[in-house]
């Protein structure tokens, strides 16, 4: 059977922990979750994965750990967390928003607010997770900085040495920063989609040619985890419902 754009999805999430070894993932949402656990399960055997509020779990949610708010704050000043965050807006540099939308004294439309955004992005690596890619996330300038990017954290010097942005994950591509200027970067588009629908849903010019490769292949075995073991409920497919991947 075809991977299902979702599946696409949940291996390119999982590859953001590729090699960060014993580090606290803290994934935001279903697809960044399965990603997670995924990981934790394959090629990340080292992460470390948390419920929330005071333990660290197995991938099947049962505890092997006790992980107090003092140690999480510890994890999380010393750049041994790696938190995939959602955004409403985000630009080329990755300055991100999730607290509202138009002028912030008189918003059109209020969001979640500023929540742990500038500590988790100045203090640990972060990833983004867009479900929806579209012109209303990928934006020239963000409305309100929640999440500093790469420019505002140059600014900051020594006080952003642990900032970085390792990849943004959306329901139609991979994309990160690794480019001179920091810029956002296409890195692959989900079987699917295309490049050419990638740059129409972008509110700004990306890097990278128009060649990018198509986001890897789930292997049978992780296939066989996602639906039978991780999600056999099948969440994923309700929070990226299009179709399958080719």
């Amino acid at each position: 059977m075809r991977a299902t754009r979702a599946e696409y999805c949940v291996i390119a999430c999982a590859e953001a922990w590729r090699g960060a070894g014993e580090v606290l993932a803290s994934p935001m949402g279903v697809i960044p979750s399965l990603g997670a656990r995924l990981a934790r399960l394959t090629f990340a055997p080292d992460l470390l994965l948390t419920d929330g509020e005071a333990l660290l779990v197995r991938p099947d949610g049962t505890p092997e750990g006790w992980l107090p708010y003092r140690q999480h704050l510890e994890l999380v000043a010393g750049g041994r967390r790696h938190v995939m965050m959602g955004a409403s807006q985000l630009d080329r540099y990755g300055n991100q928003n999730i607290s509202c939308v138009g002028d912030r004294a008189h918003p059109r439309r209020q969001l979640l607010g500023v929540r742990g955004a500038p500590l988790n992005t100045l203090n640990n690596p972060t990833s983004y997770w867009v479900p929806r890619h579209s012109r209303r996330v990928f934006v020239e300038r963000v409305d309100m900085v929640c999440g500093v990017g790469y420019d505002r954290a140059a600014e900051l010097g020594g006080a952003a040495r642990f900032h970085r942005l390792v990849r943004v994950v959306s329901d139609l591509a991979v994309l990160d920063f690794a480019t001179p200027d920091h810029r956002m970067r296409l890195v692959s588009v989900h079987p699917g989609a295309s490049v050419a629908q990638v740059r129409e849903a972008t509110g700004f010019p990306l890097a990278g040619p128009d060649d990018v490769p198509y986001t890897r292949e789930p292997e049978a075995a992780e296939l066989r985890l996602i639906r039978e073991v991780l999600d056999p409920q099948g969440a994923r497919l309700r929070e990226v419902p299009e179709g399958t991947g080719d």
